[in-house]
């Protein structure tokens, strides 16, 4: 399986699949195409949210002003999107995706 992941000009938009109140905050591979991450935070007043964006960026290697949730803001089903050169995003997420 794929991430389904889309290039825009300046940016990569990918969907993500997290998992709050998890043990650990960490990238978890793949669910149905979207990538799994597993959040400590809770899923209240944002959190979750600052917390995935925070492990996408240290994960991606770019800043967190890089990283927003542009869909799916309160649900476990979200589209993110990482702003930066497409092609070294995409090098960044493979490895995410083949389990973390």
């Amino acid at each position: 399986m794929r991430l389904r992941a889309e290039v825009l000009e300046g940016a990569v938009r990918f969907p993500v699949r997290a998992t709050p109140r998890a043990g650990r905050t960490e990238i978890a591979g793949l669910h149905a195409g979207a990538l799994r991450v597993r959040l400590a935070a809770p899923p209240v007043d944002g959190k979750a949210n600052a917390a995935l964006v925070r492990c996408l960026a240290r994960a991606l290697g770019v800043p967190r002003s890089a990283v927003s949730v542009v869909r799916g803001g309160s649900s476990r089903d979200k589209t993110v999107e990482v702003a930066g050169s497409p092609d070294r995003i995409l090098a960044s997420l493979l490895p995410l995706s083949e389990g973390g």
